[in-house]
């Protein structure tokens, strides 16, 4: 019928490589792994911009996994059955090792380069990356156990995905979980009530107890904690036995989240469970805390991703899209708007490469070491804080389009809570970095020296003066500490974009944030700011790249 011809729709974005059209990445990745080749990353970009892929991501959110606690005979068989899709999300994030794989991997800068496939993928679907993340997270916790250690982490680094329920010797690849938070504690560990009684056997518990929240419950193995006769202890809990046996492991039910639903969150029961000590019994905390700072990284990396789709979604709309006599990108309130998402998507993309580096450098450098201690934590505050900021105003440049479920908007919209959540919220990392503070004053150096170089612009110079001594005001500290985070957070990104962004991005970034020449809500740049440059370097099509002598800034 005439009356249903379509004109005016912008084409979905799709066809491109999501990697290579993102300069902000390409330029960052090049910075903080020099002698690392772009291939494995171009490969990844084409296959998450295919438009059959991106429909995965769709269909893993549109047919949630269903939890099937007895077969047909009344045996407990506690199975999460998931769509086709999750398993073929899987087995790529496996196959391009964004799991366990980088802990073996001697090539250079094997953890940016990890860093940056994860945040190329996240952006199809970010529900599979919960189990991809903790499987990555939980070798270096692992190794506290050599034993363990030696039968599973090869397992946990194969280029390979097997989601069989098998005893770890008949798998070539595993995937491990984590059980810490209980219903009467939360983020409050040390509160668990699952006890945990050693057996016979050195080193083997059974554990008995109900945890809150379990994520990707049909994970081959899961790091657990546990309240032993020394206090709270980390465990390793395979769900099937050497003797091919299912280890006791209940699923009462799966939550019903906000977002995150192609990901089975569950609540489990121990009863008799088997389980294996991890470190010294008394050290649980101690123990699985380098697994938790891992998985918090991987909160930045997947924020930054939803931000940069988000961003890509709403400037390809406004490209195309028509309204009032011209495209929607060219109007100059559209533009402040979109300038302003994308120097939020460029600060995060620095800000999460940086950390990443920090996590290769560590092992044979202090100062990365204390760094990454300070800075996980900083980062995954404020970072994933901004992605529900950025993301309900992405929603809104598409209008009424991205309130509708085809947009994508609102899945990733429904997920922007989840990692400002997940691994402890906002005030859990606030109190984490004060501790480091008052307990790590190498870490404060650190960071100070991520700063240094930015001194020479006035405005951040004095921004960073008057943290500084903000930072030496001790009393009521705890009162002022997530406003200390956020500056601590703004202050470094606006030093890393100062030194390696473009000066039209740096003095957006810094006139607004740090001169505070802006409001209280996005699309509130201030005069002078190149909006135009700064939409045109972040447009997610491997366009020319702007010519940045054009929209160079003076002040």
């Amino acid at each position: 019928m005439d009356t249903h011809v379509v004109t005016n729709q912008a084409p979905p974005l799709a066809d491109y490589n999501v990697f290579s059209a993102d300069r902000a990445l390409v330029e960052g990745v090049s910075r903080e792994a020099p002698s690392a080749a772009h291939d494995e990353l171009i490969e990844l970009g084409t296959i998450a911009g295919h438009p059959d892929v991106i429909s995965l991501g769709f269909d893993a959110n549109e047919h949630p996994p269903e939890l099937h606690t007895h077969d047909r005979y009344g045996n407990r068989i506690d199975e999460v059955r998931f769509h086709p899709s999750w398993h073929v999300l899987m087995a790529t994030a496996a196959g391009r090792g964004l799991h366990g794989a980088p802990w073996s991997d001697e090539r250079a800068h094997p953890h940016v380069r990890r860093a940056a496939k994860f945040y190329v993928w996240s952006q199809v679907e970010a529900g599979h990356g919960c189990p991809i993340s903790m499987t990555y997270a939980a070798v270096p916790a692992l190794r506290a156990n050599a034993a363990l250690a030696q039968s599973w982490e090869p397992k946990l680094a194969a280029l390979a995905y097997d989601p069989r329920l098998l005893p770890i010797e008949q798998k070539q690849s595993a995937i491990c979980g984590m059980a810490m938070t209980e219903k009467q504690g939360g983020s409050d560990v040390r509160a668990n009530q699952t006890r945990a009684v050693r057996t016979e056997r050195d080193g083997e518990y059974l554990l008995r107890g109900h945890k809150w929240f379990c994520s990707a419950p049909m994970s081959d193995a899961f790091l657990v904690l546990a309240q032993a006769d020394r206090g709270l202890s980390c465990f390793f809990v395979p769900r099937v036995l050497p003797d091919a046996t299912r280890n006791p492991f209940a699923i009462q039910r799966l939550k019903d989240k906000l977002g995150n639903r192609s990901n089975a969150s569950a609540e489990i029961e121990f009863d008799g469970t088997l389980a294996w000590l991890v470190g010294d019994e008394g050290r649980g905390v101690q123990t699985i805390v380098e697994m938790v700072n891992q998985t918090r990284l991987d909160c930045v990396i997947g924020s930054a991703a939803l931000l940069r789709q988000a961003l890509s979604q709403a400037i390809h709309h406004t490209t195309y899209r028509r309204a009032f006599g011209a495209a929607l990108r060219d109007h100059v309130l559209m533009q402040n708007v979109l300038a302003d998402l994308a120097l939020e998507s460029e600060a995060a993309t620095a800000l999460f490469l940086r950390l990443a580096r920090t996590v290769d450098d560590a092992p044979s450098n202090p100062t990365a070491a204390a760094l990454k201690r300070i800075g996980t934590a900083i980062g995954k505050y404020y970072v994933c804080k901004r992605a529900a900021a950025a993301s309900a105003e992405a929603l809104e440049c598409l209008g009424g389009n991205g309130y509708v479920e085809e947009s994508m908007l609102p899945r990733l919209y429904r997920e922007a809570p989840l990692n400002s959540i997940w691994e402890g919220s906002g005030n859990i990392n606030a109190l984490d970095v004060l501790r480091v503070l008052q307990k790590q004053p190498e870490a404060v150096e650190a960071l100070r020296l991520e700063l240094a170089p930015a001194l020479e612009d006035r405005r951040m110079r004095e921004a960073v003066h008057a943290l500084d001594r903000d930072l030496g005001a001790l009393d009521e500290l705890e009162w002022r500490a997530r406003a200390l985070v956020e500056r601590m957070a703004i202050l470094w990104q606006g030093s890393l974009l100062l030194q390696h962004a473009p000066n039209y991005v740096s003095d957006g970034f810094i006139e607004s944030r740090v001169a505070g020449n802006w409001g209280h809500t996005l699309g509130t740049l201030p005069i002078k700011t190149a909006l135009r440059g700064i939409v045109d370097r972040a447009a997610p099509r491997e366009t020319p790249a702007p010519n940045d002598a054009l929209y160079a800034v003076e002040r």
